[in-house]
């Protein structure tokens, strides 16, 4: 995947504007997300975004 350039209000990988929130969770499921959004290649933010999106989607959450 080749990157995009940035731009501020400018969705790049979705339809929409990611905005921020604030999650709290135990050492062991940051860890366990940092390692898995590393063996993605993706950050933990993309991979929270997947898993959001896969909920409702007929392809189900990807593995």
């Amino acid at each position: 995947m080749t990157t995009k350039k940035r731009l501020r209000d400018v969705p790049v990988l979705h339809d929409q504007v990611k905005e921020r929130h604030q999650i709290v969770v135990t050492p062991t499921a940051w860890e366990n997300m940092k390692r898995e959004a590393s063996r993605r290649k993706i950050s933990v933010s993309e991979l929270i975004e997947e898993f959001g999106r896969g909920i409702n989607s007929s392809a189900g959450l990807s593995p």
